[in-house]
């Protein structure tokens, strides 16, 4: 398939603060779940999981939008096919990039549309949607705002407090985020929408990308001869 020679790693974007129309209601990053909360159902218009004591508060998927989660150095080749409001979190080395309310059903006939849907080839998209759910992104501030990928790292960002989910690109307050979301109808050059095709075609070309450079580094270590003194990979199995 075209274009799938190995890339240089690419750095992913530190979190973005939210804007002020959010920061405005309320509910500050340190401000607890309730406020989190708030803010999603009241300010957003997202519905929710009630959150256990001691579980991040969950969004459900299917209903405002749905979810494609790719390798955090996959999706930052793709954010320049979103517009600016385009929602966007981080969890772990994990992106999630949020997609117009359908989009998960309509996943796998686009990649075998885009000759990605052979049985021997994944192609590392995964797409949560009707009847699932997510974890709700802590907004970033100053509790949180600090975090970044380890230096060096790009292949394995962190989260924020312990592989919590964290707004890269916050959505708005007030706004309707419909709009600005990957869809469909947008294949056409219909209406201001990001094109939902060519974003999965580009999610799917650089999970295949990342899986040949981390292919491309175990074939290395294998191959590196050893020093004298090395014990051998294999040695020790079998006790």
């Amino acid at each position: 398939m075209a274009g799938t020679a190995p890339l240089a790693a690419s750095t992913v974007p530190h979190p973005r603060r939210p804007f002020n129309s959010a920061a405005g209601s309320g509910c500050g990053a340190d401000s607890g779940p309730d406020a989190l909360r708030h803010w999603y159902e009241n300010d957003l218009g997202w519905p929710t999981v009630p959150a256990a004591p001691g579980e991040p508060l969950r969004l459900v998927t299917g209903v405002r939008f749905d979810v494609l989660e790719v390798p955090a150095p996959a999706g930052v080749r793709a954010l320049g096919h979103l517009v600016p409001g385009s929602p966007v979190a981080l969890q772990g080395g994990r992106m999630r990039l949020l997609v117009a309310a359908g989009s998960a059903e309509e996943l796998p006939g686009l990649l075998a549309w885009l000759e990605w849907g052979a049985p021997a080839l994944d192609p590392g998209v995964r797409a949560l949607g009707a009847g699932g759910a997510m974890d709700g992104p802590v907004r970033p501030g100053p509790s949180v705002g600090g975090i970044r990928p380890p230096s060096g790292s790009a292949e394995d960002p962190a989260g924020p407090v312990q592989g919590a989910a964290v707004w890269l690109r916050p959505p708005e307050s007030g706004c309707e985020v419909e709009a600005s979301l990957p869809t469909l109808s947008a294949m056409g050059g219909v209406g201001g929408a990001p094109d939902l095709v060519r974003l999965v075609n580009t999610l799917a070309t650089e999970c295949h990308r990342v899986r040949l450079r981390r292919a491309g580094r175990r074939t290395v270590r294998r191959s590196r001869p050893r020093r004298p003194g090395e014990s051998s990979p294999e040695h020790g199995r079998g006790r």
